[in-house]
Protein backbone atom coordinates (compact mmCIF):
# COMPACT_ATOMS: atom_id res chain seq x y z
CA UNK A 1 0.00 0.00 0.00
CA UNK A 2 2.67 2.46 1.02
CA UNK A 3 6.40 2.50 0.40
CA UNK A 4 9.05 4.60 2.09
CA UNK A 5 12.29 5.06 0.18
CA UNK A 6 15.26 6.68 1.87
CA UNK A 7 18.28 8.25 0.24
CA UNK A 8 21.22 10.44 1.12
CA UNK A 9 23.28 8.29 3.45
CA UNK A 10 26.98 7.78 3.06
CA UNK A 11 30.42 8.35 4.52
CA UNK A 12 31.23 11.76 5.95
CA UNK A 13 34.04 13.16 8.05
CA UNK A 14 33.67 14.26 11.64
CA UNK A 15 32.02 17.69 11.69
CA UNK A 16 30.55 17.30 8.25
CA UNK A 17 26.97 17.36 7.03
CA UNK A 18 24.53 15.06 5.28
CA UNK A 19 20.93 15.39 4.20
CA UNK A 20 18.66 12.37 4.25
CA UNK A 21 15.45 12.16 2.27
CA UNK A 22 12.49 9.81 2.59
CA UNK A 23 9.73 9.76 0.01
CA UNK A 24 6.40 8.08 0.66
CA UNK A 25 4.44 6.65 -2.26
CA UNK A 26 1.34 4.57 -2.78
CA UNK A 27 -2.17 4.94 -1.44
CA UNK A 28 -1.85 8.15 0.56
CA UNK A 29 -4.75 10.29 1.71
CA UNK A 30 -2.69 12.25 4.18
CA UNK A 31 0.32 11.76 6.41
CA UNK A 32 -0.04 12.12 10.16
CA UNK A 33 3.63 11.99 10.99
CA UNK A 34 7.00 11.22 9.50
CA UNK A 35 10.22 10.76 11.33
CA UNK A 36 13.69 9.37 11.53
CA UNK A 37 15.06 6.67 13.78
CA UNK A 38 18.50 5.13 13.88
CA UNK A 39 20.14 1.93 15.00
CA UNK A 40 23.82 1.58 15.72
CA UNK A 41 25.54 -1.83 15.88
CA UNK A 42 24.67 -3.61 19.10
CA UNK A 43 22.16 -0.96 20.15
CA UNK A 44 18.41 -0.63 20.03
CA UNK A 45 16.66 1.53 17.48
CA UNK A 46 16.13 5.05 18.82
CA UNK A 47 14.13 8.07 17.81
CA UNK A 48 16.11 10.85 16.18
CA UNK A 49 13.46 13.32 15.05
CA UNK A 50 9.72 13.20 14.36
CA UNK A 51 7.54 15.71 12.56
CA UNK A 52 3.89 15.40 13.55
CA UNK A 53 2.61 18.19 11.34
CA UNK A 54 0.93 20.85 13.41
CA UNK A 55 3.19 20.73 16.44
CA UNK A 56 6.87 21.38 16.91
CA UNK A 57 9.08 18.46 15.92
CA UNK A 58 10.49 16.18 18.57
CA UNK A 59 14.24 15.67 18.67
CA UNK A 60 16.45 13.35 20.63
CA UNK A 61 18.55 15.32 23.09
CA UNK A 62 21.70 14.04 21.41
CA UNK A 63 20.87 15.75 18.11
CA UNK A 64 19.19 18.98 19.24
CA UNK A 65 20.84 21.98 17.66
CA UNK A 66 22.61 19.84 15.06
CA UNK A 67 19.83 18.06 13.15
CA UNK A 68 16.75 19.57 11.54
CA UNK A 69 13.72 17.66 10.30
CA UNK A 70 11.47 19.14 7.63
CA UNK A 71 8.63 17.98 5.42
CA UNK A 72 7.46 18.74 1.92
CA UNK A 73 3.80 17.76 2.06
CA UNK A 74 3.31 18.21 -1.66
CA UNK A 75 5.99 15.58 -2.29
CA UNK A 76 5.15 13.36 0.71
CA UNK A 77 8.80 13.64 1.63
CA UNK A 78 10.61 14.17 4.89
CA UNK A 79 14.19 15.37 5.19
CA UNK A 80 16.80 15.22 7.89
CA UNK A 81 19.56 17.79 7.69
CA UNK A 82 22.44 16.60 9.80
CA UNK A 83 25.21 19.03 10.69
CA UNK A 84 28.24 18.83 12.94
CA UNK A 85 28.21 15.06 12.65
CA UNK A 86 29.95 13.00 15.29
CA UNK A 87 31.22 9.44 15.37
CA UNK A 88 28.33 8.49 17.62
CA UNK A 89 25.90 9.46 14.85
CA UNK A 90 27.09 6.45 12.87
CA UNK A 91 24.11 4.17 12.38
CA UNK A 92 21.51 2.91 9.95
CA UNK A 93 18.86 5.60 9.68
CA UNK A 94 15.29 4.51 9.14
CA UNK A 95 12.34 6.55 7.96
CA UNK A 96 9.03 5.97 9.73
CA UNK A 97 5.59 7.22 8.81
CA UNK A 98 1.98 7.00 9.86
CA UNK A 99 -0.17 7.40 6.77
CA UNK A 100 -3.89 7.91 6.36
CA UNK A 101 -5.11 5.68 3.52
CA UNK A 102 -8.59 7.12 3.10
CA UNK A 103 -11.03 9.65 4.55
CA UNK A 104 -12.52 7.23 7.09
CA UNK A 105 -9.41 6.79 9.19
CA UNK A 106 -7.64 3.72 7.81
CA UNK A 107 -3.96 3.99 8.59
CA UNK A 108 -0.67 2.44 7.64
CA UNK A 109 2.39 2.59 9.87
CA UNK A 110 5.72 1.36 8.60
CA UNK A 111 9.40 1.71 7.94
CA UNK A 112 11.76 2.33 5.09
CA UNK A 113 14.62 0.00 4.28
CA UNK A 114 17.24 2.13 6.02
CA UNK A 115 20.25 4.08 4.86
CA UNK A 116 23.73 3.83 6.34
CA UNK A 117 25.40 6.91 7.76
CA UNK A 118 29.04 6.55 8.72
CA UNK A 119 31.00 9.36 10.35
CA UNK A 120 34.75 8.96 10.22
CA UNK A 121 37.00 10.54 12.81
Amino acid sequence: QVQLVESGGGLVQFGGSLRLSCAASGTIWDINEMGWYRQAPGKEREMVAVDMGDTNPNYADSVKGRFTISRDNAKNTVYLQMNSLKSEDTAVYYCNAEVLLDDVGSTWHGWGQGTQVTVSS
